[in-house]
Order: structure tokens, then C-alpha cells, then sequence
């Protein structure tokens, strides 16, 4: 019995963090009314869970950004196997570790998540919610119209490690908000009241379309 609570419980924690599964606090009760709650559950009037959640991870990254991601990578693991022979590596061994970790706890997104009011970006270290109903229009977007869209831009943020994350200046859209790991199926988020669009890359574009479209 202890081990089918203990997996249960494990099970709802995993759905929790993943977003799957969101706990609501749909009444709350002085403390004079407590006998009333378990009353209200027995009754099934209770509603314990939202469940109208769908969670996206960022999509895996293309070969050309995994080339560079690699060739990125390899730099540090130069700088240490030199810092053993020279000591006055180590400081920039040291700065450009701080650099990545930096890249990878604040500007790569680990998911995207939808809720039936905001669409919420998870980065290990923030979060940002985008509500829905300033959202004017979602749609997939190739790297053909994509140029049309947006004409020629240049990169401000992190790019190179893991994906492009950060600003897109755009010669057509001003600043577009960008977070990709892959160089094609992306997602173009139309928000309203002149608010920047954003570009991203979420695993299964189509299906997070059609979740963020209803």
C-alpha cells in the first residue's frame, strides 16, 4: 500500500512540475466552516484539478545548430586541457563557463506551456506569461516566408549555443522576441496592441498551434 501511495504521489509531482497537472484552490473556508469541506468533496461539487493544460518542450535542436552548439563547446574543453600547462587560462576558462551557464539557466527555454488563459515560457531560472486573449493570431511559419515576414535582421542575445534566444531587429517587425533551436518549423506569435511578436521553436509546432488556437 505505501508503495502505490509513494508511486502516486511521485506520478503527480512529476505532472506538477511538468505542467500537466495544476492544482486549484477553488474555495477556501474559515475555520469555523472546516466540517463544510470534506462535505463539499463528498458531494463531488470539487473541482481539485485543471487538467485543460497542454506542455511543450523546446524542440530538439537541427544539425546546423547542433554543429554549432558542438564547435561551440569544444572551446572551454580546449581552454582546460591547456590551463593545466598555463595558469593565466584559468581566468578565462573560468569567465567563459559562467558565460554558458548563464545562456543555458536564462536565455534557452526549457518548455512552453498552455494554459486556458496565458501561454507561460519556463526558463530554469524565470518564467513569463504571454496572456491569451493578447494574442491575435498563432501559425507556422518556414524559413522561406519567414524572410518575406520580417525582410533582414540581425541577432541580439545569445546564439550559437543550444539556439538563437534573445532579441530578432527586423528590418519590417522592429524587434521580434526570439527563442529557436532549429532553423525551420517555426511558430510566429501575432500579439495585440502593437506588442512585439515572438518566434519559437516548441517540439511538435502543429499540435502546439492548434492547443494555443482554441
Amino acid at each position: 500500500m505505501g508503495g502505490s501511495v509513494a508511486t502516486f504521489l511521485q506520478n503527480v509531482t512529476e505532472r506538477c512540475q511538468a505542467g500537466t497537472l495544476v492544482p486549484v484552490i477553488e474555495r477556501s473556508y474559515p475555520l469555523s466552516e472546516v466540517p463544510e469541506a470534506p462535505r463539499h468533496l463528498g458531494e463531488g461539487r470539487a473541482r481539485l484539478m485543471n487538467t485543460d493544460v497542454s506542455s511543450f518542450r523546446l524542440a530538439p535542436m537541427c544539425r546546423t545548430i547542433r554543429i554549432l552548439t558542438v564547435g561551440v563547446l569544444i572551446l572551454p574543453v580546449v581552454l582546460l586541457a591547456t590551463a593545466v600547462f598555463e595558469r593565466r587560462l584559468a581566468a578565462p576558462l573560468l569567465v567563459l563557463v559562467a558565460v554558458y551557464a548563464w545562456v543555458w539557466l536564462r536565455f534557452r527555454p526549457t518548455r512552453f506551456v498552455v494554459y486556458p488563459r496565458r501561454l507561460e515560457i519556463v526558463w530554469p531560472l524565470k518564467r513569463r506569461a504571454l496572456r491569451r486573449d493578447g494574442i491575435s493570431q498563432v501559425r507556422l511559419i518556414e524559413g522561406p516566408d519567414l524572410r518575406s515576414e520580417t525582410g533582414w535582421c540581425i541577432r541580439v542575445g545569445a546564439g550559437g549555443l543550444w539556439g538563437g534566444f534573445g532579441w530578432l531587429w527586423t528590418r519590417r517587425r522592429g524587434i521580434v522576441q526570439m527563442y529557436i533551436s532549429r532553423t525551420d518549423r517555426f511558430v510566429w506569435i501575432e500579439r495585440a496592441h502593437d506588442d512585439r511578436p515572438w518566434l519559437i521553436t516548441p517540439e511538435q509546432p502543429e499540435a502546439f498551434v492548434r492547443a494555443l488556437s482554441r
